[in-house]
């Protein structure tokens, strides 16, 4: 089974965050993955992805808008950047793009 985690912040920090990672996790979900998603809003870091679910994650989607906090953490991870506005109005083409891309790795 695919897992991606994501982490989600935008500029203010509030409302887009929030939606951008119920859209993400909405997505994922619809195509039977797992996701795990870390906001970085208003109030600081919220469901910060753990080392062993970072591990475990074929993809990782990092939105673009502001700079996500401790994103070392990913080296070596397949990242995908996304526009958080891209997160909230096209996750389910966000998906359909990542699924072709780990099919063709696979082939």
């Amino acid at each position: 089974m695919t897992s991606i985690v994501a982490v989600t912040a935008c500029p203010s920090g509030v409302a887009h965050t929030y939606m951008a990672a119920e859209a993400i996790e909405s997505a994922a979900k619809a195509k039977g993955w797992t996701c795990t998603v870390e906001t970085q809003g208003s109030i600081g870091i919220e469901n910060e992805l753990s080392p062993g679910v970072i591990a475990d994650a074929d993809i990782v989607i990092l939105t673009k808008d502001i700079d996500i906090k401790n994103s070392e953490r990913f080296e070596g991870k397949t990242i995908v950047r996304i526009g958080v506005s891209d997160a909230v109005k096209r996750a389910a083409a966000v998906m359909d793009k990542i699924e072709k891309h780990l099919a063709a790795t696979v082939a």
